[in-house]
């Protein structure tokens, strides 16, 4: 089976910032299996993370086909964190929703979202025989699970990965059309967006307890201040989120005030950053 791209090679551009991680896979056919379907849908960036078999013998490379060259170039790392350097964005797939903080989406709304330009992003598979762990899914900012039929819901991981690789490809389409940026899903939310009125007392909290601590200076607050709120406007978060957020801010003032005088003013010399 062949396939096109009408395109002139334009899509494999937008894919060209996209690690395709597979966690300690054990199976070399797996591996080549992975090559190749990335190299069919314009991906070439390949990470393997403590790889449980030989990624680069006869086997992988059999299955390979044209795709070797993904596989030679193919980056070896001893862990998950290593092997997202440089990511702002990572995905990671799993069939282990009731473990998760957020729902499982399906490839086709959630993986767009590793295609912002200028973004370096991961997508993130597990082993073959028990995926990821709670540790290692939470690298990731969202999750992504491939429905399939309940009589037989495992996929094999070279077809999980094969499934999201097409669904990236075919982003790549239509990426740029308006219709399609109008209708891009952002990560979901696991709960009600917090009030303004919560928020603001959350920023208010947060600049006393910073004063108190030396962070933040009187002539410098109100700036300082723009940016959390830049930062905490654009992850919407929760009532329960702020609520837990300002406790932090409460046991800060505990301890502030468990501490002598002294100390804490000569704590005051953080620099501003």
């Amino acid at each position: 089976m062949t396939s096109s791209n009408p395109d002139g090679g334009e899509p494999e551009m937008k894919l060209d910032n996209v690690k395709i991680i597979l966690v300690e896979p054990a199976g070399p056919l797996n591996v080549g299996s992975v090559a190749r379907v990335m190299k069919n849908m314009g991906l070439h960036q390949l990470v393997l993370v403590n790889p449980q078999c030989d990624p680069f013998g006869i086997e992988a490379r059999q299955m390979a086909v044209h795709g070797r060259d993904i596989l030679d170039a193919a980056q070896q790392v001893p862990t998950l964190p290593d092997a997202l350097k440089g990511c702002q964005r990572a995905i990671a797939t799993t069939a282990r929703s009731r473990a998760l903080p957020t729902p499982l989406e399906p490839p086709r709304t959630a993986l767009p979202w590793l295609l912002e330009p200028g973004i370096t992003s991961a997508l993130i598979f597990g082993r073959e025989d028990r995926g990821l762990s709670n540790v290692e899914l939470n690298y990731a900012q969202r999750f992504v699970g491939i429905p399939s039929s309940s009589e037989y819901a495992s996929l094999n991981l070279a077809q999980a990965v094969a499934i999201c690789c097409y669904e990236l490809y075919q982003s790549t389409q239509t990426l740029s059309s308006p219709a399609h940026i109008l209708n891009r899903v952002p990560p979901p939310q696991t709960g009600e967006t917090a009030p303004l009125d919560v928020l603001e007392g959350y920023y208010e909290h947060l600049e006393t307890v910073l004063l108190k601590i030396g962070y933040l200076y009187p002539h410098t607050a109100q700036s300082r201040l723009e940016k959390f709120r830049r930062l905490l406007n654009r992850a919407t978060p929760t009532s329960e989120e702020v609520s837990m957020l300002r406790g932090i801010l409460r046991q800060m003032e505990w301890a502030l005030q468990s501490l002598p005088k002294s100390d804490v003013v000569e704590g005051n010399s953080s620099q501003e950053s």
